[in-house]
């Protein structure tokens, strides 16, 4: 397996770069070595989708005995506080439109906005999972396709062939 396909699954998997860094260098694999870009997006899209199930896995279980230690129960009680204003502000959008607010926090590409921080803010916010994990792929889905078309506009102008 060339490298740059495995650095992309992870950059997906991993909080902040997910699908938004992992797609474009997955794309570029794709280009170099005449592999279909369509079949990378699916796979792209995939792990970042499966990501949720790990995230949910966390902070369900691992999340809890990590608290019993002292520097990740500092980090965590400072991530929370500063997250806090992210929740306030999607639990005031929750009540008028729903699960869409999360697709949509999710679908923006940018960073801090992806599954990672759905998934945080449907768990801290107690929402139905099932739910959530729709909403959030549906996000992921829009997110890849917005990468997909930037990727694929830059390599163009670029004269990436």
């Amino acid at each position: 397996m060339d490298l740059r396909l495995l650095y992309a699954i992870i950059l997906t998997i991993l909080p902040i770069t997910e699908l938004r860094a992992g797609l474009p260098l997955a794309i570029i694999f794709a280009r170099d070595n005449n592999i279909s870009i369509l079949l990378i997006f699916l796979i792209i899209v995939i792990v970042n989708i499966l990501t949720i199930f790990f995230v949910f896995y966390f902070l369900d279980k691992i999340h809890l005995h990590l608290l019993k230690i002292k520097i990740y129960n500092k980090f965590f009680s400072n991530f929370i506080k500063r997250f806090q204003r992210k929740v306030h502000k999607f639990e005031k959008r929750y009540d008028t439109i729903g699960f869409l607010a999360l697709s949509i926090t999710v679908a923006v590409p940018l960073p801090g906005t992806g599954i990672w921080t759905g998934s945080l803010i449907s768990w801290l916010l107690g929402l139905n999972r099932k739910k959530s994990i729709i909403a959030m792929s549906i996000g992921v889905l829009i997110a890849g396709l917005l990468v997909l078309l930037g990727t694929l506009q830059i390599l163009g102008m670029l004269g990436y062939s």
